[in-house]
């Protein structure tokens, strides 16, 4: 997988406007209403990132779950991460 142009980042990044790119790392924090509902979200993005087969770091902080994603055999930002940034707004956006 090779990493995204400079107009490619900006195309998919229109697609995750709550995601910031932090030089080669895209950087999201969700908040939940308890510590429960961040493990309900942190298990979710943990099955959407073994299906995809990309793995986001994340850090869970009672109610505020940071996911970190970045392409790490590719140097950057791919495609991959993109499309994990938008399963993971999906499963946000779930009701709980």
């Amino acid at each position: 997988m090779s990493i995204l142009n400079a107009a490619e980042l900006r195309a998919a990044a229109a697609g995750v406007p709550e995601w910031k790119r932090v030089k080669r790392v895209l950087v999201r924090t969700f908040e939940f209403e308890d510590f429960a509902g961040s493990m309900r979200f942190v298990n979710g993005v943990a099955r959407a990132a073994e299906k995809a087969g990309h793995h986001p770091d994340i850090e869970i902080r009672w109610n505020r779950v940071t996911l970190s994603l970045t392409t790490h055999d590719a140097g950057g930002l791919t495609a991959l991460d993109y499309s994990l940034a938008r399963s993971a707004d999906r499963l946000a956006a779930r009701p709980r």
